[in-house]
Parts: structure tokens; sequence; C-alpha cells
């Protein structure tokens, strides 16, 4: 199931020290992920034994704070739950990336109280859902659902939009901000053209700095907080 795992990390969980793992398996085709091994082909990547992390994650608890689990798409996998509640049993802060599909999942994960943070992908306008997550169609109510389910449960969370050039341009990123509550934390994150499912992205080349910098001052005409990321 855990397919990845970077021991220690300053930038995925904000305020904690954290270890990121990668599980495998995710139920979209976004063209610019870059993660193609873990959608496409997280059977031939090796396992990492859960009890290799547990013991560092006990042996440098205090130095650790944090846990992140990430994907793929995590909710795609059934022992995600009873891994969330061993980090929360351990004492350690969760953060979850999810790219919202799973709304059942989500629920009771906010339910149980299991993670702490929560960073849902809002991949582009809802008329252009589909096209950024490489499928025919999606469903976008069950998306909404894990908005409102999130938002309702106070917990510290973030928005974020991969800027991937061809796909979002700067009427797109207002489009989003129009779209989410006035309150949001949204993050537009730099595209990086290396290891994405489709190779054609391989060779585009990202927005410049001006360009992201422009669409963050548009979406703070409606949201509150608008980080950018990676540039």
């Amino acid at each position: 199931m855990i397919k990845g795992w970077v021991k220690t990390t300053l930038i995925d969980f904000p305020g904690q020290i954290a270890s990121i793992l990668f599980l495998g398996g995710c139920n979209l085709r976004c063209p610019m992920c870059h993660n193609a091994d873990l959608v496409l082909r997280p059977g031939t990547i090796e396992d990492i034994p859960l009890d290799d992390i547990l013991v560092y994650l006990r042996q440098n608890k205090g130095k650790i704070t944090g846990v992140v689990v990430s994907g793929g798409e995590p909710c795609v996998n059934p022992g995600l739950i009873p891994l969330l509640s061993k980090f929360k049993e351990m004492g350690f802060a969760v953060k979850l990336d999810t790219n919202g599909f799973y709304p059942n999942i989500l629920g009771e994960i906010l339910a149980q109280h299991l993670i702490d943070y929560a960073a849902i992908d809002i991949k582009a306008p809802p008329e252009k859902y589909a096209l950024l997550c490489g499928l025919p169609s999606v469903d976008m109510d069950r998306f909404k659902q894990s908005l409102k389910l999130l938002i309702e449960s106070k917990i510290d969370h973030e928005f974020r939009t991969t800027i991937v050039p061809n796909l979002i341009n700067q009427e797109d990123v207002a489009a989003i901000a129009r779209w989410l509550p006035h309150q949001s934390h949204y993050i537009l994150q730099q595209f990086r053209p290396q290891g994405c499912l489709d190779p054609e992205f391989n060779d585009l080349i990202p927005y410049p700095s001006k360009t992201i910098l422009q669409m963050q001052a548009q979406a703070k005409e409606w949201l509150n907080i608008v980080s950018v990321r990676g540039i």
C-alpha cells in the first residue's frame, strides 16, 4: 500500500516537521500528474513495510511532529482509515492529501477525528474538470460534497490548483476563486514538467513567475488568503 516515503519534509504540512507517505492507486488520470507510476503502475513499485515507518516515527518522535498521507489518491486504499488511526494513536498530527471524490470516506475520517489538516486539489473550474482529470466525465456532486464536509468540519485545510500551461489560464483561476468560500486558503502551484502521466506534458514550459503572481493578485479579489508554491 505504501509506495513512497520521504522521512522529513518542512513544506508539506504547515506548522509541522513531517514524514510524508505516498499510497498507490488513483481514480483519476490527470495528464499533468507527476506521480504516474503511483497512478498507473502501483503494482510495479515495491511496498515499504509499515513497521519500518513506525519504528522511525517512534525513534524520532519530537523531531517529527506530523505525518502526511498522500498519493495517488489515498482514499482508494481500504487500509487508509486504520493507517490514519495508527498515527493518531501515536500522538502525531495527521494531514490528508485528496482529490475530493470520496466524500463517504472523507466524512468517516472527519467523524472519527483522524486528521488535523486536509488538502484538496481543485483541478479546474467545473466546466473543465473532466479535461484536467483525464476522464470523459466526473461526478462533481461527489466533489462538492467533500468540499462541504471539509468546510463544515472546521479543521485546518487548503485548496490548491496546479497551474498547467495550455489548460489553466487566468480566467480559470478567477473562476475557481469565485467558486470557493471567501475565507478559503487557496494555493497556486507551479507546474513541474517531469514524470507526467501524459509524456507530452513533460515538454511544456511552465508559466513564468510573473504570470502566476498576476493570477494570485486576481484571486485575492475574492479570497482572503491566496498563496503561491513552487516559483
